[in-house]
Order: C-alpha cells, then structure tokens, then sequence
C-alpha cells in the first residue's frame, strides 16, 4: 500500500471514530432518559420483569463475540486468513445468538403486555435496548459483508482496513452493552 492510500485509510478512519463519537453522544441521551423514567409511577417495574438469566446468556454471547473478533485481527495481522475466518464466523454466530435471546426477551415481554405504552419505563428500554439490537443486527450484516470480501480475495491491505474499522464498531456496540448492564439490568437484578 503506497502513502496516499495510507493517509486515505487514515482519514476513514478518523471519519469512523467521528461517527462513533456522535453514536456514543445519542446512546448517552437514551441512557440519561432512560434513568430520568425509571422506575415509572406505575405500571411495570424493572425489578418485576428482568429475568436474570437471560440477562447473563445475552451477556456472555455479545461480549464474548469482543474477544472472538480480536482473535480474527491478530489472526488477519499473521496473514492467517482460514483462523481469522473462523473467529469472524464465530463471532457472527455469537452476534446472532445474543439476538436471538434478544428477541426472545422482547417477545416474551410483548406476551406478557409489556409495551412501549405500559408507561415511560418500557418505552425508554424499548427504545434503549432495541436501539442497541440493531446496532448488533447492523453488525452481523457487515460482518457477512467482510467475509464476503474476504472469499473475493480484494487486496489484502484494503482487507485490513476494512476489517480494522469493523473491529472498531464491535467492541463500540460491546462496551454500549456494559453500560446497559450497569444503568438498566444490574440496579434491578
């Protein structure tokens, strides 16, 4: 890769670290809400719905996925591509099962009639929490999109740099997670 790339990748780089900046300052607008609304007056209450164990299982599936994708890097900077398409798989699957026990939470609060207009507790998790899945919905698309690349075999550098950003907005939807935890399920666990 000869300098002008470089300094292009450098500049793409500082760009996602802007966008990321702007990504933190909504979630903490979400969270500031979120904790301005709970507990609500009445109706649902945090510690009469969150279920403790999906709270763990949704937990060890996303934030273990943080350690599987710096695997996939170190794996990519040793020009190790079957390890590092094995960890990115792995962290795929990891993004879609903390989805999946996601929308198992979701559904299962929907069923009990926990909605959005239950009051302004369920509204702000909805919103905080929902929010958060698509960024890891988001996530598992690009994801797909990286490994795609990788199986067309684009230059290795480009690679590298897309996959490098790429890291840079998991371990951002990672640590978005244990703030939820702190803020929204751990107070009422």
């Amino acid at each position: 890769m000869n300098s002008t790339e470089t300094a292009l990748f450098k500049d793409k780089q500082l760009g996602f670290l802007i966008y990321l900046g702007v990504e933190a300052i909504m979630f903490m607008v979400l969270f500031v809400t979120y904790f301005i609304f709970t507990p609500a007056s009445s109706g649902p209450q945090p510690s009469e719905i969150f279920d403790w164990r999906t709270v763990v299982f949704a937990s060890v599936f996303l934030l273990s996925s943080s350690g599987t994708i710096f695997l996939a890097d170190r794996s990519l900077k040793k020009a190790n591509r079957k390890a590092a398409v094995t960890w990115m798989i792995v962290t795929l699957l990891l993004g879609l099962a903390f989805l999946g026990v996601e929308i198992n939470e979701f559904a299962a609060y929907m069923q009990e009639g926990y909605t959005t207009r239950s009051n302004v507790f369920m509204g702000a998790f909805y919103v905080l929490v929902g929010l958060h899945a698509a960024h890891v919905a988001f996530g598992c698309g690009w994801l797909t999109v990286i490994l795609i690349h990788l199986k067309r075999k684009i230059p290795y550098a480009l690679f590298l740099e897309k996959q490098k950003i790429f890291s840079y907005y998991w371990h951002f939807v990672d640590l978005v997670w244990i703030v939820i935890l702190v803020i929204v399920y751990i107070p009422y666990l």
